[in-house]
């Protein structure tokens, strides 16, 4: 769709990543248009644009999409506040989908920059409009996402691997200052100054919320600069099978020693490299484009055991059961006890992975799409 002159000013963009999503990005889509964000927008003069990035897609992602946005350009009530499109990208990667979309794709003059993932539900009509209130509530605040809910968290009977996956959830929520990698939102200065290097592959988040908090790697870091809002949330669907849980795990522990690596690199630069980071990672990556993977090799040979791939490794499952209160350190103590047993093996099949050179580790897991019921509040 291309706006008229008279078209107003596009205020947020909503970029959307696509693996091969063609099933699971229907129902998502159903819930997105569902939010009351565009018409609190269209109220205001203010547009919002949604860019579906299909990187690498060899399914119908492309297609589905397109006709699902041809259908919201003609029928969607807040239609003339909303700028639809997918961005067909023929190299497979996450990164470089967000790249492309943070620098390249997404509006100039937009104020606010969304990313989240194409097999999410929203369960809340207004979990958009909370997430962007929040921003606007307090300029100190550099991202804010929404809350991440698993969908087992409904069912009135769960079975034990469900409670003890629920429970894990549980405890990371005492994490201060969380951004949640499935749907988060950062001012478009500031996601304009990250960018994304190719071996970065998962925790991407966490590196974020790392450059975020400390202004750059230039001042002590600050948690309170990212926020969850806990009244704003969407359904997901969890791992539950051991094998699922394990790959999902390493790949966590790959992502964690790897920002590790490329935190402590940044520190040693001068302050104004920091300062203007996305063209100083642009240009390392462009002197050369290896130049992250030979740092997290010599990390790796240095560390020498698996237990040292990052600081903490050890604690945190038991940093995050002692935030708990009261009884729910007793009845969360069965999760940390399987979540620390889960973190050794994965950290050891992370360290075995890293110490053969390849950092790109992304496994896919077939899951079932989620069923989509209307939003609470939507009309």
């Amino acid at each position: 769709m291309i706006p008229s002159p008279d078209s107003p000013p596009v205020s947020l963009s909503i970029g959307i990543m696509a693996w091969n999503e063609e099933d699971a990005i229907v129902p998502m889509l159903a819930s997105l248009f569902e939010q009351s964000i565009f018409a609190h927008l269209l109220a205001r003069g203010e547009a919002c644009e949604v860019v579906c990035l299909a990187n690498g897609c060899t399914d119908r992602t492309v297609a589905v999409t397109r006709e699902i946005f041809a259908g919201m350009e003609r029928d969607h009530p807040a239609r003339l506040g909303l700028r639809m499109r997918v961005e067909d990208i023929s190299t497979p990667g996450r990164n470089n989908a967000w790249n492309r979309f943070v620098h390249e794709f997404s509006a100039r003059e937009t104020r606010l920059i969304c990313l989240m993932d194409a097999d999410i539900i929203f369960n809340r009509a207004d979990t958009l409009e909370q997430v962007v209130a929040e921003l606007e509530r307090d300029p100190r605040l550099g991202g804010a996402s929404d809350t991440p809910v698993k969908n087992i968290a409904v069912k009135a009977s769960p079975s034990m691997r469900e409670r003890l996956s629920l429970a894990t959830s549980d405890m990371t929520g005492t994490i201060a200052g969380r951004l949640n990698g499935m749907l988060y939102c950062l001012r478009a200065p500031i996601a304009r100054n990250l960018y994304l290097p190719r071996d970065v592959l998962a925790n991407d988040d966490g590196f974020f919320k790392a450059a975020i908090c400390t202004d750059f790697f230039r001042a002590p870091l600050d948690p309170t600069k990212v926020v969850s809002v806990g009244t704003a949330t969407h359904l997901y669907e969890p791992y539950l099978s051991l094998h699922d849980v394990l790959n999902n795990q390493k790949r966590q522990m790959i992502g964690q020693a790897t920002v590790h690596v490329i935190v402590e690199y940044l520190l040693t630069l001068p302050e104004a490299d920091r300062a203007h980071l996305a063209a100083t990672l642009q240009r390392l990556e462009a002197g050369d484009p290896d130049w992250l993977k030979k740092r997290i090799d010599a990390h790796v040979a240095q560390t020498g055991v698996f237990w040292r791939l990052f600081p903490g490794i050890l604690g945190f499952r038991w940093r995050r059961l002692a935030q708990m209160r009261g009884l729910r350190r007793v009845t969360h103590f069965p999760a940390a006890v399987a979540g620390f047993a889960v973190t050794l093996v994965a950290c050891w099949q992370a360290a075995r992975f890293l110490r053969r050179g390849v950092s790109n580790y992304w496994p896919k897991t077939v899951r079932q799409p989620l069923s989509v019921k209307p939003p609470i509040g939507a009309k």
